[in-house]
């Protein structure tokens, strides 16, 4: 047995203690037994309460020694642990472009980004094979009165593809240029020094900073740093704000990086940006084709020259799940802002339990920089003004005050 007191010892009954041999010690007397232990025990006891002391002191004896072996040999190790990493990338980039078929980019040094049936390179693997959809970028960087197209305004409603074409862009670019192939047809990039993206929407409640803040913050630092060799994707800029604001910030800021040359891809809602391909020459216009098929929509995901002329936002919230009642009534609001302008307000009496008006053939998306003209400027136009008697020109302004002032009342 053992205790704390004695350490190990041997144990014996009274009946046998007349038997009991002479070497052994007496340590300990009970009621019925007697305790002796023995020099071999004492020695086999100092082993085992010593052993786990011993085994931390060789323990840390052998580390001091692999540690001291180790550093002899650090830079082979370095070395050798570099080389490792280099080949694993190395190698799982040729895996993952033999699998799925990228090809080698041609890498330039003048500006250019062509890619023809460019993918996704994560969207394409998480969706089922052969579903899809590439499509073709062609933008180069500019320089001075140049009508390269560097800026491209990609439009079409949400849910289109526009996020994930801007971006698969940029991934492409960045693939190409740590030495990877790239999974499209055929892609001559030219080098960026630089990959700017403001995508997403985020606060920073922590700073008291807002979604609209920190998107202008970034954008900031686009404007402040991108170069003619640069690559910037902008999603939605302005969103976060009033629309003439808005619209206002994304309209200059397309305006400068156009002057700036940088190859630039800009997705936007604001189809009155698309304006600006027929003031600046280094802008085109891009849009998602999509097909409406009995008051429904089918997202093609195929990027087209030319930009959209409606948002269909709200086909995507019926898609969304939104109330029909609620897409009904948004329905007759847009028909009669498309009828009387957008400075006009929503009607009032209309049933929002109704079923909603047929949507027309000749809707148009809603200008910000111009109102619908009024009938009463064509009589102004048309009126001949050298004929008229005082008296009579008096009268015909009496006459439109008295026709406003109805309209204004109905």
């Amino acid at each position: 047995g053992f205790n704390r007191v004695f350490g190990y010892y041997l144990e014996i009954t009274n009946t046998h203690r007349d038997r009991v041999p002479t070497e052994y010690h007496r340590k300990q007397t009970l009621k019925n037994a007697e305790r002796y232990i023995t020099p071999e025990l004492k020695e086999y006891e100092e082993k085992v309460l010593t052993a786990e002391e011993r085994g931390i002191e060789l323990e840390q004896q052998l580390f001091d020694e692999l540690r001291t072996l180790a550093a002899s040999a650090r830079a082979r190790l370095m070395a050798t642990a570099a080389a490792l990493a280099e080949l694993d990338v190395l190698a799982g980039l040729a895996e993952v472009a033999r699998s799925r078929g990228y090809v080698r980019p041609e890498i330039t040094d003048d500006g250019q980004l062509v890619i023809e049936a460019g993918r996704h390179p994560v969207v394409e693997a998480t969706e089922a094979a052969g579903t899809f959809v590439p499509n073709d970028t062609i933008c180069s960087a500019r320089d001075g009165d140049s009508d390269r197209e560097s800026l491209l305004l990609v439009t079409g409603p949400n849910m289109a593809g526009k996020s994930t074409y801007i971006r698969q862009t940029a991934l492409l670019v960045l693939m190409s240029q740590i030495g990877s192939y790239v999974p499209a047809r055929r892609a001559v990039i030219g080098i960026a020094d630089r990959l700017f993206a403001r995508v997403g929407a985020s606060d920073e409640l922590s700073r008291g900073q807002s979604t609209f803040m920190v998107e202008m913050t970034e954008a900031a630092r686009i404007l402040n740093t991108s170069t003619r060799r640069s690559l910037v994707v902008l999603d939605e800029i302005g969103r976060g704000t009033s629309t003439y604001d808005g619209l206002s910030l994304a309209w200059s800021i397309a305006e400068f990086l156009h002057d700036v040359g940088c190859r630039t891809l800009f997705a936007t809602h604001y189809h009155e940006l698309t304006e600006l391909a027929e003031r600046l020459p280094g802008v085109g216009c891009r849009n998602v084709m999509v097909r409406e098929h009995f008051g429904k929509i089918v997202f093609l995901h195929q990027i087209v020259p030319g930009s959209a002329d409606r948002s269909y936002g709200i086909h995507v919230a019926r898609l969304a799940g939104v109330p029909s009642e609620v897409s009904r009534r948004a329905e007759e609001i847009l028909a009669d802002l498309e009828q009387h302008g957008h400075q006009a307000a929503p009607p009032t009496n209309l049933s929002t339990a109704s079923n909603g008006v047929q949507p027309s053939s000749e809707r148009f998306q809603l200008t910000l920089f111009a109102t619908e003209t009024h009938p009463l400027l064509d009589e102004i136009r048309a009126l001949a003004v050298d004929e008229l008697r005082p008296i009579d020109a008096l009268g015909l302004v009496a006459a439109w005050r008295e026709r406003l002032t109805a309209e204004s009342k109905a």
